[in-house]
């Protein structure tokens, strides 16, 4: 799944470029990756090196803002190093380099459990480095995003190397959030109405997101079906709903063709799939398709918020959370034509703004919270029923 790198543009990159440590016993992996990103205006290489330990030692000395960690590894393998590298700096943003495997898919969604910010899949000589386009669209899409939300970090440190907060611009001031008119539930002057389904779109560090909202509305009262559209490859989706299962006590797992939708169970889009839903008679049945990507990604918000907006109209709640791009803003507006409510993770609690900050500065959030009140305002609404 290919980023969209113009979304994410950095500020003076001449004179505060965002600085980057590779972490890859393979010098050739090193040396590629090196090539692509400084041929990128505004990404600098910081360090290299071959192991967890030595990423240690120049963290504790360099300026760092992102880091790209290998997982496999001699002297210290990524998962050692992971909490190490953020008890010297909890703020850098560790994008984990995991294979596209079961295995790798599950290493890395502990990986995002224990801190990491986001995930990429290793990189190859023969497909990615040698001219993929789509490899080094994710890469440096994913750098510029989460390093943008590193110099949003108040408590970022300074180190030898680093530039001094004077002259760290942030580019793209975020406009002022814009409540929709219906307000937040505790303002409201009428009561809402409860949704029959409740619709959730993430992407960079979603995963997190969604194992602490879930957990949450699992010990609440909610039984109404939920749908999520995760940004992932096939492969990872299909662990992430094992993951949902087991932290939240949900039901979950990837969406079937033709599937009918039932309460009480949460429906993960597989990776490389659009999933959607349809009316079938007295049933709304899940339908997966491969329509053109949309927002650069397949599975995609957007797709999925339509179709639950045409299925069942205003008895839809749609919850944005943590992403980079705009994936769900004209899904959003869409569930708010059809008399919907959307609500937004806020930008504080989101490792990036991207997806959350389109449709709460949009005007079409009845609210934007941050991530802890997300799970008891859905309990609320949704024990209305």
């Amino acid at each position: 799944m290919a980023s969209d790198p113009s979304s994410t543009a950095v500020g003076s990159p001449a004179s505060d470029p965002i600085r980057v440590m590779l972490v890859d016993d393979s010098a050739v992996v090193r040396g590629l990756v090196t090539r692509i990103l400084e041929a990128e205006p505004g990404i600098q290489i910081a360090a290299s090196v071959g192991n967890g330990q030595m990423a240690i030692s120049a963290l504790e000395r360099s300026d760092i803002d992102v880091i790209i960690l290998d997982i496999e590894m001699p002297v210290m393998d990524g998962m050692t190093a992971l909490p190490k590298l953020l008890q010297v700096d909890p703020g850098v943003k560790i994008i984990m380099q995991s294979t596209l495997t079961l295995k790798g898919a599950d290493i890395s969604m502990r990986a995002m459990q224990m801190g990491a910010a986001d995930y990429i899949p290793k990189p190859t000589a023969t497909r990615d480095l040698a001219g993929g386009i789509e490899f080094k669209a994710e890469l440096v899409g994913k750098i510029k995003a989460l390093g943008q939300a590193r110099r949003r970090d108040p408590k970022r440190p300074i180190r030898p190397g680093g530039a001094p907060p004077a002259s760290r611009p942030i580019a793209n001031p975020v406009p002022k959030v814009q409540i929709h008119p219906a307000g937040p539930l505790q303002l409201r002057t009428h009561a809402a109405e409860a949704p029959d389904i409740i619709a959730i779109g993430s992407s960079t560090g979603g995963p997190q997101a969604l194992f602490a909202v879930l957990g949450i509305m699992r010990a609440g009262t909610v039984s109404q079906p939920i749908v999520i559209t995760q940004h992932m490859p096939a492969t990872f989706t299909t662990i992430l709903a094992e993951h949902i299962s087991r932290v939240s006590g949900w039901e979950a797992r990837e969406g079937q063709d033709g599937e009918v939708v039932r309460n009480g169970r949460v429906y993960i889009a597989p990776g490389d799939f659009h999933m959607v839903i349809e009316t079938k008679g007295p049933d709304k049945v899940l339908r997966l398709n491969k329509n053109p990507p949309e927002n650069f990604c397949r599975p995609s918000v957007d797709p999925m918020l339509r179709s639950v907006a045409a299925a069942y109209g205003k008895r839809v709640l749609t919850c944005i959370l943590t992403g980079m791009g705009s994936d769900g803003l004209k899904g959003g507006q869409a569930v708010v034509a059809s008399g919907g409510t959307v609500i937004a993770q806020d930008e504080a609690t989101s490792v990036v703004w991207g997806m959350p900050g389109a449709v709460a500065t949009a005007g079409i959030c009845s609210a934007v919270l941050p991530l802890p009140e997300i799970a008891p305002w859905i309990i609320k609404l949704a024990a209305r029923r």
